[in-house]
């Protein structure tokens, strides 16, 4: 192997190791990062609950429209969404606004 070969063969490992320790970095943060973008707001808590709520609910919508979803199914589903965002509506209601 030339030097000109061992050199190119170095600097592609160094770019390997480099892009993988990159990419895999966010796995040994811990779960330390992902608790402190979490707000201990109460309000915060309740609006993300509505949003995850009503998102969910388009979505079983989707699903039984392209039929992976049969209408006993969708009318469970919903019963359930629908009560966790209108749970997290009263809630909102109720708490005064920061």
């Amino acid at each position: 192997m030339t030097p000109v070969e061992l050199s190119v063969f170095l600097l592609g490992l160094a770019v390997i190791v480099i892009t993988a320790f990159w990419v895999a970095a966010p796995l040994f943060a811990g779960g330390d990062r992902l608790e402190a973008e979490i707000p201990d707001d109460p309000r915060a808590r309740w609006e993300r609950q509505k949003r995850q709520a009503l998102t969910a609910i388009k979505e079983a919508e989707l699903d039984y429209q392209t039929g992976k979803l049969s209408d006993d199914d969708l009318q469970v589903l919903r019963a359930r969404l629908e009560a966790q965002a209108l749970e997290a509506i009263a809630a909102l209601e109720q708490e005064p606004k920061a």
